[in-house]
């Protein structure tokens, strides 16, 4: 490969890490401020939106710590779920998020582990914190993996796979969008 080969190639994976990124933080913001409906515009028609149960195993058994689609999970939505879940949030009929949470979506470690021109997996780290009413904190912590697609000029989220850090979960509710 020559050196302009290379170089291309490397500003060329700058370019495509900061467009990924700049997405992802973009997401957070409007998760953070509420923009729910334009949240979920960010999904294509045939996301897949899936946070499994974590549980404790051996060292021998690390391959069920996490439960599969089709399996017991806290979220396992498309599309159309999280539509419905956003416009609950907008009535102001859902007891869990009125008045609404206040939330902080912390996004790091971006990687691209996969490019085929048409979709990317990517993974990253998410720290979580919510507070709500006067006393009530909630802080959850994990990884996420995505599948982005590119739509017209921008990505679009296939694809989230949502692996808490957490077994127990001691928050009273779990109506947040991660």
């Amino acid at each position: 490969m020559t050196i302009e080969a290379t170089t291309k190639s490397t500003v060329d994976a700058m370019v495509l890490q900061h467009e990924v990124e700049q997405f992802l933080y973009h997401e957070a913001a409007l998760l953070d401020s509420h923009s729910y409906d334009e949240w979920v515009d960010l999904f294509t028609a045939d996301a897949h939106y899936f946070m499994p149960l974590r549980r404790t195993m051996t060292r021998r058994q690390l391959h069920l710590e996490f439960t599969k689609p089709g399996e017991m999970a806290y979220f396992d939505e498309d599309k159309n779920w999280l539509e419905i879940r956003a416009k609950k949030f907008a009535t102001g009929t859902s007891w869990a998020e009125d008045p609404p949470s206040r939330t902080r979506h912390l996004i790091t470690n971006v990687r691209i582990v996969e490019d085929d021109g048409d979709e990317l997996a990517v993974h990253s780290n998410f720290l979580l914190y919510r507070t709500r009413l006067k006393n009530d904190v909630d802080q959850w912590v994990g990884r996420r993996e995505d599948r982005l697609r590119r739509v017209g000029t921008g990505l679009a989220i296939v694809k989230r796979f949502i692996y808490l850090d957490q077994t127990v979960l001691q928050s009273g509710n779990l109506s947040t969008f991660f």
